[in-house]
């Protein structure tokens, strides 16, 4: 169910003592991030260690990539399981609530493919 414009917009609230005045800037403030949307991007196709994910993501620092993890977590959009044993196995996997955020990532996946094809004259396949 989708609600007017006007509401998402005209909606004052604060979490963790940050305020938010409609859900839009909430939920960007939630996935935006030099890395998150690319890390939520390769969760969709399943659980990665710490170290699949520095491959996939070269250009993001060690640092950086364990702070966006960290983020992402304390948030409820991906879970971290520890594997007790030597060496130590992490793994990081979307939450129920990070599946929710698949189709949109998709969906916006799909607008930059069209909208990079149109810009660069490329035939959409």
């Amino acid at each position: 169910m989708y609600c007017s414009i006007i509401l998402y917009t005209m909606t004052d609230f604060s979490i963790r003592g940050k305020n938010y005045n409609c859900f839009i800037a909430f939920t960007l403030d939630l996935i935006s991030g030099k890395w998150k949307t690319l890390i939520l991007w390769y969760l969709i196709e399943g659980k990665k260690r710490f170290g699949e994910l520095q491959k996939l993501l070269p250009r993001c620092s060690q640092r950086m990539l364990t702070r966006q993890l960290r983020e992402l977590e304390r948030d409820g959009i991906i879970t971290r399981k520890i594997y007790k044993q030597i060496p130590p196995k992490v793994e990081y996997s979307l939450s129920a609530q990070g599946k929710t955020l698949a189709p949109i990532l998709k969906q916006a996946c799909d607008w930059g493919t069209k909208h990079a094809d149109a810009k660069t004259n490329r035939a959409v396949i």
